[in-house]
C-alpha cells in the first residue's frame, strides 16, 4: 500500500510539474494574466501553491485507498477516467496562460469538474472518508471555475 501511495504522490505531483511547465512561467511573469481583469475574489498568489498541494495529497490517499485491494482489471474505467482527469488538469495551465483560451479554459474546468465530482461520488460510496479527501479538489475547481469565468466575462 505505501508503494502505490508514492506511486500515486508522483503522478500528483508531477501533473503540478508539467501544468506549471507547460504554462510558460509562473503567472507573476506572464504579461496576459497580469493586465487582464480579475475577480475581485482572486486569492493571492500563495495560496494557489498552498491549495494545489493540499488537494493533491488528499488526493493521493484517495486514490491509494480506493485502489487497494482490487485488480487492474477491476479498476480499468476508474485508471482511464484518472488518466482523463491527469489530462484536464495538466492542459488547463497552457490553454489559459499560453494560448490566453479563457473559454476554452472553462470548458476544460468545466470536465475536470464533472470527473471530479464522479470520483467524489464514488468515494461517498466506498466510505465517508473517501469521499471527503476529494471534497477540497471539487470545491477548488469551483472556485477556479468562477475565477475564470469572470475573466471570461469581464475580458
Amino acid at each position: 500500500m505505501m508503494l502505490r501511495f508514492f506511486v500515486f504522490l508522483a503522478i500528483n505531483f508531477s501533473a503540478l510539474a508539467i501544468g506549471s511547465y507547460l504554462m510558460g512561467g509562473s503567472p507573476v511573469e506572464n504579461t496576459f494574466y497580469q493586465t487582464i481583469e480579475k475577480a475581485p475574489w482572486t486569492p493571492p498568489g500563495w495560496v494557489f501553491g498552498a491549495a494545489w498541494s493540499l488537494i493533491m495529497l488528499c488526493f493521493t490517499f484517495y486514490l491509494t485507498l480506493f485502489t487497494s485491494n482490487q485488480t487492474f482489471k477491476e479498476l480499468y474505467a476508474f485508471y482511464w477516467i484518472f488518466g482523463v482527469q491527469f489530462i484536464l488538469n495538466v492542459g488547463w495551465n497552457p490553454t489559459f496562460f499560453y494560448f490566453h483560451q479563457v473559454f476554452l479554459g472553462l470548458i476544460i474546468l468545466l470536465l475536470l469538474i464533472i470527473v471530479i465530482a464522479w470520483f467524489c461520488y464514488i468515494g461517498f460510496q466506498k466510505s465517508k472518508m473517501q469521499g471527503v479527501l476529494m471534497l477540497p479538489y471539487l470545491l477548488w475547481l469551483l472556485i477556479a471555475f468562477s475565477l475564470n469565468g469572470y475573466i471570461f466575462l469581464m475580458n
